[in-house]
């Protein structure tokens, strides 16, 4: 008697997966970078918190259709819940004021390479609570790459607009963007990526929602491309961007992950010479190539 068997379902190759999280890493990092511009062009029209609550409900909106396009829901556990909170309390809500708020007291630059603090944190917290461990390469990739987004920073630093309070904010921003990724990380682990941001996202916002009547003023005040700049950020930073890092996420190292953003200040000083006609100096040339050998340094295996 001969047994039959059942043909195996077809093997979707690694490298189709490794790709695919490269590309959503390329779209985040890029989405991101054009966030620094359009804060600072916006931001003179929207206070911090308006600008973050209106970001992050629009944001919500965009992700929330999404959700209704896959249909995918698992039911987070009661500490998945708790995790999902505190990312949308920390990166959604306070890290998007704090940013908001620095960028109207220290310019792009600077904010860009103070908040790049964020991803040494998440390298460091993914070690020793998620067991990643410090590969070499990693630890030089990060090294090399803050270094990079220091020049950068130190380049576009403008000594009678920056402040204290303002490099304070941002350093707020870089420590709520890492627990905001160590929280996302856990969750992911299970839960399908788009479910999550969409959750944080509207935590956040929730918790944002005190400065609904500040938003209402600045809204009927603020020319139409502010407003325009603000829809911006909701759909392409937020809901896009964010979306496409939770799927990076689920597929890579955090350590590894967070290392990467270390490529948006310099591109943020190439789309700040492009849309707001701000001529990157020769050290922050310099240091965005110090950047880009950074990441490639903490690719390495």
């Amino acid at each position: 008697m001969t047994q039959q068997t059942t043909p195996a379902a077809p093997v979707v190759p690694t490298s189709r997966y490794r790709w695919s999280a490269v590309a959503a890493v390329v779209v985040t990092v890029c989405a991101w970078a054009s966030a620094f511009v359009a804060i600072r062009a916006v931001g003179e029209s929207y206070d911090p918190g308006p600008l973050a609550l209106g970001r992050l409900l629009v944001g919500s909106l965009a992700l929330g259709a999404g959700m209704l396009v896959t249909r995918r829901w698992v039911t987070p556990t009661a500490r998945e819940w708790a995790l999902i909170a505190l990312c949308g309390i920390a990166w959604f809500g306070v890290y998007n004021v704090a940013l908001n708020a620095a960028e109207q007291r220290v310019d792009a630059g600077t904010a860009a390479m103070v908040v790049n603090v964020g991803p040494i944190l998440i390298a460091l917290f993914a070690g020793l609570l998620l067991g990643e461990g410090f590969p070499r390469w990693l630890v030089v990739g990060a090294l090399v790459a803050f270094s990079g987004a220091v020049l950068v920073g130190a380049s576009t630093a403008h000594l009678d607009r920056s402040d204290i309070l303002g490099v304070l904010l941002c350093l707020v921003a870089a420590v709520t963007y890492a627990v905001g990724v160590l929280a996302q990380k856990f969750v992911l682990r299970r839960l399908p990526g788009l479910q999550v941001t969409w959750l944080a996202c509207t935590i956040g916002a929730v918790a944002c929602l005190p400065f609904t009547p500040a938003l209402l003023t600045d809204a009927a005040a603020a020319p139409a491309g502010a407003t325009a700049g603000l829809l911006y950020l909701a759909v392409v930073p937020t809901a896009l961007a964010f979306s496409t890092w939770a799927y990076a996420l689920a597929r890579m190292d955090a350590g590894r992950l967070g290392v990467s953003t270390y490529l948006v200040p310099p591109i943020t000083i190439v789309m700040s010479g492009l849309l707001l006609g701000e001529v990157p100096a020769l050290l922050a040339l310099v240091g965005g190539v110090i950047c880009l050998a950074g990441v490639a340094l903490s690719r390495r295996r």
